[in-house]
Order: structure tokens, then sequence, then C-alpha cells
């Protein structure tokens, strides 16, 4: 009952701009995932960027079960199973970055260009439905919940990784 699971990975590749650099970002996740890209906006303007309020200027993708193992994996193997002990947060979940889209085996297209993605991993447990439920709706117990040092353990034992002190 308290074995660590994926909940959901979370790919996100965050351009600055709408328009043309942003459609190709969408095609890129999308040939990853195999899912249609969410945009996301701008919360507000930023004059030094070049934003706007509303702008449309990141998309991002969910991705969950087996699928989002399988690019899970693809992901660490070009970070050759090596993260930083700052990747992984308090509660639980841990995130990474990649510089390049086509380490991860998608075939480099001129038309696309080249983009880095960030990877956001949420770890779960049987049971924590109880806290996102609509009937009868209660809190995750302070035994139940996932902490950095479980996420850190069930990550070396799952991918044979390496946690850096960086």
């Amino acid at each position: 009952m308290r074995e660590l699971k994926i909940e959901k990975l979370v790919l996100n590749i965050s351009v600055g701009e709408s328009g043309d650099r942003l459609t190709r970002a969408r095609k890129v996740l999308e040939e990853l995932s195999g899912q249609s890209p969410i945009d996301s906006k701008a919360r507000y303007t930023v004059r030094t960027f070049g934003i706007r309020r509303n702008e449309k200027i990141a998309t991002h993708v969910t991705v969950r079960g087996p699928k989002a193992e399988e690019i899970l994996e693809r992901g660490l193997k070009v970070k050759e199973f090596e993260l930083r002990a700052r990747n992984f947060s308090a509660t639980g979940n841990f995130g990474f970055g990649v510089d390049e889209h086509i380490d991860l085996g998608i075939k480099y297209d001129p038309s696309i260009g080249i983009f880095g993605l960030d990877f956001y991993i949420v770890m779960g447990r049987p049971g924590f439905r109880i806290s996102r439920r609509k009937h009868c709706k209660s809190r995750v117990g302070a035994p139940h919940r996932i902490n950095k040092e479980e996420t850190k353990e069930w990550y070396k034992k799952k991918f044979d990784g390496i946690i850096s002190q960086k």
C-alpha cells in the first residue's frame, strides 16, 4: 500500500514568445508524447523580455501511465541517470531539464530546430485520491505523505541512479 509510483510526467518547453517558435515547440512535444500539447500564457507583462500579459509563451503536455515511464527513462538516459540532490522537492516530486530534444531519440528536422525541455515528475501512492475526490474529501495522513528521502531511495532503486550533492 505504501509503494511509490509515477502519478504523472509533465513536459514543458518555454519559448518566451508566441508565433512560429511556439508552433514548432508544440510539434516537438506532440512527436515526443503522442498527445496534443497545451499552451501556457504569461502571467504579467515584462518589458525587458518583450512579453505581454496573456501572451502564449510556453507549451506543455501531461503524460501518465507506462508512456510516462518510457519517456522518463529516455530523459534520464540523456542525463546518464545522474540527478542533483536539489532536483528533488520537499513534497517528494522531482524535475530536471534536457538541453536538446534530439538527444531523446527524435530525428533532427531543420525546419523545427532544437529545443530544450523540462521534465517534472509528480509521485503518488495508493490512497492519494482522498485529497482530490468530490465526496468525503479528506487529507492524506502525515505517515502516508511522500518526502524527499523516500523519492531519492525510490529513484536509486528503480533506475539505479546516482544523486550528486553539487
